[in-house]
């Protein structure tokens, strides 16, 4: 559940920023008459995010094996993959990300209300369709109950944050926040490349090397409580295969050094300084 939480609350929360960056910038051109095609583009992506989710858990949870192990390992992959690129996305665009959504709504407004629409559509239903598959590869971790709940109180906590930031004098350090969350969703998306990779074992793609390196199933026991939330949450396997140790580690560290490289600052050139 807990990982399903912070997911939604992410996804949320960028949702909520986007809307509310719309219907500000909006207000100061003084086209309210747009408003209401914000919130039926908002809607309708929110409708079909919805459906999506629902499509794909259960598509994935009619499957039998070796299908339903190979549709979670690559459900696993794809949702590994994309929070890499939502995490890299936002540390690059975070600083331009207001100004960058104003000139897009000072453009749409000009073309009209369709323009407009797939402005709010597009940006929601990107957050929608990443939230619906990380939500799945969460129900293949847990279980669909607690990660529908964990989703509910994640969407419930960014409505209310949202809602906050813009209606009151209330801040959110948005930079501190997305850095917390950042990181912890890189452990969740090394966590689903290395499930990913357990399910492939399973299968025979990938071989196990050595079919398991430790055991502390003794100490932490991967069917009980604390040990299903480690496993929702962090991909925790009490007895996992080298593969999966080599790829969680390889991940960590490759994001890690990409970061890195990525926030590193630009030279300055000498055309620049002149």
């Amino acid at each position: 559940m807990l990982a399903s939480f912070l997911l939604s609350l992410r996804e949320g929360i960028e949702a909520a920023l986007i809307i509310g960056i719309l219907l500000g910038a909006l207000r100061q051109m003084k086209r309210e008459e747009f408003v209401s095609t914000v919130w039926f583009g908002t809607l309708s992506a929110a409708i079909i995010s919805l459906l999506a989710a629902i499509l794909l858990t259960t598509l994935g949870l009619e499957m039998e094996d070796p299908g339903e192990a190979i549709f979670e390992g690559f459900t696993m992959l794809l949702a590994a993959g994309l929070l890499t690129w939502m995490i890299f996305w936002m540390s690059r665009t975070a600083r331009t990300l207001k100004s960058d959504i104003e000139s897009s709504v000072q453009r749409a407004s000009q073309v009209g209300k369709r323009a407009l629409f797939f402005v709010a559509f597009i940006a929601v239903l990107r957050e929608g369709i990443e939230l619906a598959l990380f939500l799945t590869a969460s129900v293949f971790a847990s279980d669909a109950l607690q990660a529908t709940l964990g989703a509910i109180l994640g969407l419930g906590t960014a409505i209310l944050l949202g809602w906050t930031i813009f209606a009151s004098t209330v801040r959110l350090d948005l930079r501190r926040f997305f850095q917390v969350t950042g990181f912890l969703l890189i452990l969740f998306a090394a966590g689903l490349v290395a499930h990913s990779v357990h399910e492939f074992n399973e299968v025979g793609w990938v071989p196990a090397v050595i079919e398991h390196v430790w055991d502390v199933n003794t100490f932490i026991n991967e069917d009980s409580t604390f040990g299903l939330l480690l496993q929702a949450l962090f991909g925790y396997n009490g007895n996992p295969s080298l593969t999966e140790v080599f790829a969680y580690a390889v991940y960590f560290v490759a994001i890690f050094f990409g970061l890195r490289m990525a926030n590193r600052p630009k030279p300055v050139t000498a055309n620049q300084q002149a």
